[in-house]
């Protein structure tokens, strides 16, 4: 594995993110000053990291192909509480899971470790997501259905399932999320009406029949802006969607892009600097 690095002025942030919206393995993250932010993008072959630097400047080292983000991950994590529903553990010990089912009884017990994709909760894009999602199928009373576009580690989907979805599709454009999002469902189990595959939202259109009740894109928002009219087919009538991934400072042209291809905005909600909103095709 090769690494492409470089420090940037905070306040290009929103810059870095558009650029490294479409690469897997970037990760931009704020020094410790405030002042500047570290843009990192992780790359299977050393050309793809040269390129980066002949085209951006900054830095390129080889690295040991490590789980770097679980290397980084802070130990002794606290779980994540969502409402009194889910509880999400970054450990797959038994006995801390034993002991978590024993301290919250009436909630559902999910197991997400760190690994080489993002999304195991704790995120403000992703836990916001969660509680709007159990906000939504709280007083539902008739079968409902969901589609998890950028499933991440396949936390959405899984919640969803847990949470009474009587199926769900997943799906990621980077190959070695889905493999993560594979490994969880083993480890947690209760996704036998998991549909779960990698594709490109740009590509992917849902099968007939297939169209959710419920259905999540924690994309970037300059990905979410063109994917609007693929994602509209993969909703039902009267359905839902939760979108995040979304900067502040480009929630108003997201929402815009949102109701211009169709939709209508019912809620959002901000959490440091991001965004998530639930809009409606109705």
């Amino acid at each position: 594995m090769w690494l492409w690095y470089k420090t940037a002025p905070h306040h290009e942030e929103s810059k870095w993110q558009e650029i490294t919206a479409d690469m897997p393995g970037a990760v931009i993250s704020a020094e410790f000053n405030a002042q500047k932010i570290r843009v990192e993008v992780y790359t299977e072959t050393a050309e793809e990291a040269f390129v980066l630097q002949a085209c951006y400047g900054g830095n390129t080292q080889q690295i040991k192909d490590v789980d770097w983000v679980a290397a980084t991950a802070p130990e002794n994590t606290p779980p994540l509480l969502i409402r009194d529903k889910i509880v999400i553990s970054a450990s797959d010990n038994p006995d801390v899971l034993d002991e978590l089912r024993r301290k919250y009884p009436r909630r559902i017990i999910l197991t997400f470790p760190a690994e080489m994709a993002f999304g195991t909760g704790n995120h403000a894009t992703t836990s916001t997501c969660l509680r709007m999602l159990c906000d939504e199928v709280v007083n539902r009373t008739t079968p409902w259905t969901l589609t998890d576009i950028g499933c991440g580690t396949g936390v959405l989907a899984l919640a969803g399932l847990r949470l009474g979805a009587e199926s769900a599709v997943s799906f990621d454009f980077d190959p070695k999320a889905v493999e993560v999002a594979e490994r969880n469902i083993i480890r947690n189990g209760g996704a036998d009406n998991l549909k779960l595959f990698q594709a490109d939202v740009f590509e992917w259109k849902p099968a007939r029949g297939e169209q959710s009740d419920i259905v999540l894109a924690n994309l970037f928002s300059t990905v979410l802006q063109k994917a609007f009219p693929r994602i509209l087919p993969a909703m039902k009538t009267g359905g839902v969607l939760i979108i995040s991934g979304i900067l502040n400072t480009q929630a108003e042209e997201t929402l815009a892009a949102a109701e211009a291809a169709g939709l209508r905005t019912l809620k959002v909600v901000t959490r440091g600097k991001w965004t998530t909103a639930k809009l409606t095709n109705a």
